[in-house]
This record gives structure tokens, C-alpha cells and sequence, in this order.
């Protein structure tokens, strides 16, 4: 970006955010001019970073001490000016804002646990993909990332579940404010343990109600009942919170045009091999279950999908099935994965509605906050059709959950 863009961009910038009386188009062009000046930015400091580590022994202190920033995060800003040694061409195309420092973080980050034989071949991959990169959300781009990932890797996965069991560790210290901190990094299916276990010991001991201590932040929220969750595992483990930690592996038929293979919802953040799984499978470590679905319509699912008002909490047999449905929060653009949210009821309970699998949506801790303190209101179509009315009238339309399309 030549420098006249980015001082006109600068301009807008300062034009509009310093004028509340500013219409909503001008804002949001306002924002993206934003969003280009930040991409910008990154990349100078890429460049900086880069001329800065060819003088100095430590890099990393001498950023954080220009930034005052972390150590964490100047190790980030010489991670990424790293990358993008590695593939110039991105590093042009977030100096001219047609990518974001996120899609770059994301190379970082898929190219940590290959090989050096293995990221050098990624890295070729990924030298390819910028015009892809640039019409792709992060989130879009990371799911791409992990497709080359995955065709760089020549084993059959056993071998990266061994390193990665290997790197299998947990950092504890205390923060400025004298609070414990743990960190912890286990392998997939370990972590998948652990996180069913977590989760059903969070549903076991606040189903009913919430302790007084509870932030009113709905997020804050979520991660306080956690934290209590894993202390009392910890703590007290002969209480028998919680069912034990072994995961739910969905094989999803979803043809959303008649047409279209299985897929496999892993119920976590990362893939596992399709060997590796078998043999998990084979031990009994994971639990398997098959739902086929259809433009937004469970066609099977094993268990009963129709409580009515016989309960207001849903069973894991509708659970399962909106899994298969939805990979992540129901809201477009939302990616917060399932397991992370609340199944909210459509109609509401409390005004009549009915625990049936047509009136349950997955929810994250913030949009469910939207729609019961916010004024937001949602129906659902016979496809399961999402139509979202916002508080100014404006309305928002979906089509059938798709779990291809995300």
C-alpha cells in the first residue's frame, strides 16, 4: 500500500470515529480502512523485526522492550516475520492489506508440529495459496491449512500422536495478582478425555444453579464453572463427578443435495487418523455412533430426539444429533465449536416451548446472552432455516446447516 493510501486510510479513520453523528455506511468503510492499516502496520513491523534480530543476540527481548509487550508476544512478532521469510509472497499481500496478520499466524501455527522436512514442503504449499488467502476469513483459511498439513504428512499418523505425547506437558506459576496459573498441552486423545470428563463434571454440578461467585460476563462465566469443575476433579476426585472422560467419536453422513461421502466429527479442535481412531475404537476408549442428515433434517439418530416438557435439559441422544448438524454455534460467523455451547431452546421454556429436537439450537455463552438479555430473536425454518430479528428490525436469514460449507 503506497504511503498517500495509507494517510488517506488514517484520515477516514480519524474523520469518522471522532464524529458520533457518523451513518452506519460510513463506519463500517471506516472499519475496513481500519482493518487495512492494521495489516500494514503488521507487516512493518515484520520487517522491523526481521533487520532488529540481525543486530541483536535476543530479538525477542529487544521487541518487547521497544513495544512494551510481553515476552509472549514479541516472541509472536518474530514467529511471524519468520513466516513470512518463508513465503514472501504473503508477506507483499499483508503489506498491500489483501490478507491479515491472522492468516499469516495461522501458517505459523500449522507449521509448528511438522518436521523440518515437512514445513519446508508446507511452506511451498502455502507460497501457492495467497489469492485463496485473500478471499478467505481466518477461520476459512485455517480449515484450508490444515488440508496441506495433512497432504504433508506421509505417515499414518501414529508417529505425530507419539511426538506429540511426547510434548505432552503442563506449566503451573503465579500472575502478577497471586493467581495460580496452570498451562497444560496434552495430545488429541488424551485432551479429548480430559475435556469430556471436564465438561461432564461442569453439567453435573451446575445444571440447576450457578455459585455466587459466577462473573456476569456469560464468557467469564463459562470459564469460572470450568475452573471450579477442575478443581473439584482435582481436589476431591473420590466425589465421582461427572461420567468418565471418554469421547464420542459422530460419523456424519450430511448430503446436503443427495450427494456427498461421510464425514467425521472428531468432537474436538484437531484431526486424528482414521488407524489411530480404529484402534481407539477397538480398545473402547471412544464411543462411535452414526446420523445421517439431509438439508438440515436428522434423517437417524440413534436414541430419542422428543422429550416435550417432560424435561427442560436435553438428553445426549439430541445432543448428538445437533452435533451432527452444527460444528460450531449456530449464529453465522460464530466458531465456537459445539461442545463449548448451550442448547438453547427456540421457543422458551418458560413460554411453553418443548425439549424437541426441532426447538433446540446450539448456542455459544455470548450469543445465548444476546438472545435472553439482548432482545434478539430467532425462528427456525422447517429445513432448520435460520431467520434472526435484531433489536433495530433488522433480519438476518441462513440456509440449512451445512457442516461442508463451514
Amino acid at each position: 500500500m503506497e504511503f498517500g493510501a495509507v494517510v488517506e486510510r488514517m484520515r477516514e479513520v480519524c474523520s469518522t470515529s471522532g464524529d458520533p453523528r457518523s451513518e452506519r455506511a460510513a463506519i463500517e468503510s471506516a472499519m475496513t480502512s481500519s482493518a487495512e492499516l492494521k495489516a500494514w502496520l503488521a507487516a512493518a513491523d515484520a520487517r522491523l523485526a526481521s533487520m532488529l534480530a540481525s543486530q541483536v543476540s535476543f530479538p525477542e527481548q529487544a521487541i518487547a522492550d521497544c513495544t512494551r509487550e510481553s515476552l509472549r508476544d514479541a516472541a509472536k512478532a518474530k514467529e511471524r516475520s519468520d513466516t513470512l521469510a518463508k513465503v514472501p509472497g504473503f508477506a507483499d499481500a499483508l503489506e498491500d492489506a489483501a490478507v491479515t496478520a491472522g492468516h499469516v499466524d495461522a501458517i505459523t501455527t500449522k507449521a509448528k508440529p511438522l518436521t523440518d522436512s515437512q514445513r519446508a514442503e508446507f511452506f511451498e504449499r502455502v507460497a501457492g495459496l495467497v489469492d485463496v488467502a485473500s478471499a478467505a476469513t481466518v477461520t476459512e483459511f485455517r480449515r484450508r491449512l490444515a488440508m496441506e498439513a495433512r497432504a504433508t504428512e506421509r505417515d499414518d499418523g501414529m508417529d505425530r500422536l507419539e511426538r506429540q505425547r511426547r510434548n505432552t506437558g503442563l506449566r503451573v506459576w503465579t500472575d502478577g495478582e497471586g493467581m495460580w496459573r496452570f498451562d497444560g498441552r496434552f495430545d488429541p486423545l488424551s485432551g479429548a478425555k480430559l475435556d469430556a470428563r471436564l465438561e461432564a463434571a461442569v453439567q453435573a454440578m451446575f445444571a440447576e444453579a450457578t455459585p455466587e461467585t459466577c462473573p456476569t460476563d456469560p464468557v467469564l462465566k463459562q470459564q469460572h464453572l470450568r475452573a471450579l469443575a477442575f478443581q473439584r476433579l482435582v481436589l476431591d476426585p473420590a466425589t465421582g463427578i461427572g461420567r468418565p472422560g471418554r469421547p464420542e467419536l459422530i460419523v456424519v453422513a450430511d448430503q446436503p443435495n443427495g450427494g456427498g461421502g461421510p464425514t467425521i466429527d472428531w468432537g474436538i479442535p484437531v484431526e486424528v487418523s482414521l488407524r489411530v481412531l480404529a484402534e481407539m475404537y477397538d480398545a473402547g476408549d471412544v464411543d462411535a455412533q452414526a446420523v445421517i442428515v439431509r438439508n438440515g433434517v436428522v434423517l437417524h439418530a440413534p436414541g430419542e430426539l422428543d422429550l416435550g416438557r417432560t424435561t427442560r435439559l436435553a438428553n445426549r441422544a439430541q445432543r448428538r444429533a445437533l452435533r451432527a448438524l452444527y460444528p460450531t454455534c449456530a449464529i453465522p460467523g460464530c466458531d465456537v465449536r459445539y461442545s463449548r455451547c448451550k442448547l438453547h431452546h427456540v421457543r422458551w421454556w418458560r413460554h411453553g416451548g418443548r425439549t424437541d429436537l426441532a426447538n433446540l439450537l446450539p448456542l455459544c455463552a455470548h450469543h445465548h446472552s444476546k438472545v435472553h438479555d439482548s432482545g434478539w430473536n430467532l425462528r427456525l425454518g422447517p429445513n432448520r432455516q435460520l431467520t434472526i430479528t435484531f433489536p433495530d428490525g433488522t433480519i438476518r436469514n441462513t440456509g440449512p446447516p451445512n457442516r461442508r460449507a463451514a
